[in-house]
């Protein structure tokens, strides 16, 4: 069943989709490393933390660490989900009522229920009832529990006391060896004058240096062009 989770709730019948490609091997770049490792030895069973806490910027990698963590889960015959909290809000707090069957439930971008009572509620319940069961609990977050706005004491408290990994922003060598991977996976040719130069004139975050990178290899493969820095400064109207 690798990479589809059929999940009931409610009477309601939730499909999450793993990315083929947010996987371990290929989260690249040295300064998340240690933090990556670090992940994936807390979560192999038995469980010896209630919960696990993945804090960083939204452009840290938060969301393909959680789905390599489920993508290694079931490597290990082990149930796993991966539930971007956001996308669940219109469902309610209801959403999250017997996710403890799973060996690992990953809840990404628990911000957006912070401060909301219903769904703070259902988080707490949610932890105690996979404590119970002793299965393990990773939720990221954009800063360290207790900076946050929770609502719920106790809610804040156990997160508070679980393991909490700190994700950094990425520096620039980071940068070019993830934009370079990425190339490489696309069949592309990037030579480095050409790299150096995308990654003086991109944005600094992550997200919007790849999204160039789609914009350059769509536009290469209808022109029939090499990834030249003349190319890419047509393209680019740099």
């Amino acid at each position: 069943m690798e990479g589809q989770v059929v999940v009931t709730s409610s009477q309601l019948i939730l499909g999450v989709k793993l990315r083929d490609d947010a996987r371990f091997d290929n989260f690249h770049g040295e300064r998340n490393a240690a933090v990556a490792e670090r992940l994936q030895q807390a979560c192999q069973p038995p469980v010896t933390v209630p919960v696990v806490v993945l804090c960083g910027d939204s452009d840290t990698g938060k969301s393909h660490l959680l789905q390599a963590l489920c993508h290694y889960a079931e490597s290990q015959s082990l149930s796993a989900v991966c539930i971007s909290i956001t996308e669940l809000g219109p469902f309610g707090p209801d959403a999250l009522t017997g996710l403890e069957q799973f060996n690992l439930v990953c809840l990404d971008d628990l911000d957006s229920v912070v401060g909301q009572t219903g769904w703070e509620e259902a988080v707490f319940h949610l932890y105690n009832r996979m404590l119970d069961a002793g299965h393990q609990l990773v939720v990221s977050l954009s800063d360290v529990p207790a900076s946050l706005p929770f609502i719920l004491p106790d809610l804040s408290s156990r997160l508070s006391h679980g393991l909490t990994l700190q994700l950094g922003i990425y520096r620039d060598s980071d940068r070019k060896r993830i934009l370079m991977a990425r190339v490489e996976q696309r069949g592309l040719v990037m030579a480095d004058d050409v790299a150096g130069f995308i990654l003086r004139r991109a944005p600094r975050r992550l997200g919007e240096l790849l999204a160039i990178l789609d914009s350059l290899d769509e536009n290469s493969l209808q022109a029939q062009r090499r990834l030249t820095i003349p190319f890419v400064k047509t393209v680019m109207n740099w």
